[in-house]
């Protein structure tokens, strides 16, 4: 499970991600994890985790028509949604206690963001309050490190720079949860049925080595260790020449694989 140190995020943090992280590597999945929203057709969409609202400038550009509510539990990440897509409701929320009523949504979304919650099964449980009978929930996770081939080469970067004490957020994480029969059990267990999960690979694209390195060293958890650690100037400079190493300086293009995961809520007679 998720420690606390990773579920918290600071405002320059949430910046860095934003600018240098959010287009590489997770637009392409919001666009992936909209289009099988949008299959549904809701009325009402639930985000959870939303960060800076990359899946939801998709969800809301897609479905027009719909009530979109973006929820994160860090007000830093809300605070730069809110700004970039509008045209959601965004709120300060914590998975693990949704302040919303009993079967108050069409569609629960969320972005790269369960490996984050403390207790899996009890948040999917209020995903399930939430949800309206026959309602959905769709999420997407991280496959192994080993699929990622820029985050793969940020950790070998880091353990070479740290051999007696390597920063473990991005393996501990993102990638810890990555066991589709675990995902399906813990998804069940919260009353769900017709657990789907596929394994989705996509390329990751950044603009430059330099970039994706001050965004996963200043614009993710990994900060913190690292700064715990050493310097973080001095870090960041040894991950962009790690990354140059392998993919060049100019664009960076590797591969990258998660598991997408759709499931029906039962009914509430069901569920008893």
């Amino acid at each position: 499970m998720a420690d606390e140190a990773s579920r918290v995020w600071a405002e320059d943090m949430s910046e860095a991600y934003d600018e240098y992280l959010v287009p590489a590597v997770f637009q392409p999945y919001a666009d992936d994890l909209a289009a099988r929203v949008v299959r549904h057709r809701p009325r009402d969409v639930l985000e959870l985790a939303a960060g800076t609202g990359v899946l939801t400038r998709a969800l809301t550009t897609s479905l027009p028509e719909a009530r979109v509510t973006a929820t994160d539990l860090n007000v830093a990440m809300v605070d730069v949604g809110s700004a970039h897509v509008p045209a959601a409701t965004w709120r300060q929320a914590d998975a693990m206690k949704l302040p919303f009523g009993d079967a108050s949504a069409d569609i629960v979304a969320c972005q790269f963001g369960v490996m984050f919650f403390p207790d899996r099964p009890a948040a999917y449980a209020e995903v399930a309050r939430v949800l309206r009978s026959g309602g959905h929930f769709l999420f997407n996770c991280w496959g192994t490190l080993e699929t990622h081939d820029v985050e793969s080469a940020v950790i070998a970067a880091l353990a070479e720079a740290f051999p007696d004490d390597p920063p473990s957020f991005l393996a501990r994480v993102p990638h810890g949860y990555h066991d589709a029969a675990l995902v399906s059990a813990d998804v069940a267990s919260a009353g769900f049925s017709d657990v789907q999960i596929e394994t989705v690979e996509l390329v990751c694209t950044g603009k430059s080595a330099a970039e994706l390195a001050r965004g996963y060293c200043r614009g993710t958890p990994l900060r913190g260790e690292i700064e715990a650690r050493g310097d973080l100037d001095a870090t960041t400079r040894a991950v962009v020449q790690a990354l140059e190493s392998r993919f060049g300086a100019d664009l960076v293009v590797g591969r990258m694989s998660a598991l997408v995961v759709s499931a029906t809520v039962a009914s509430p007679a069901a569920r008893r």
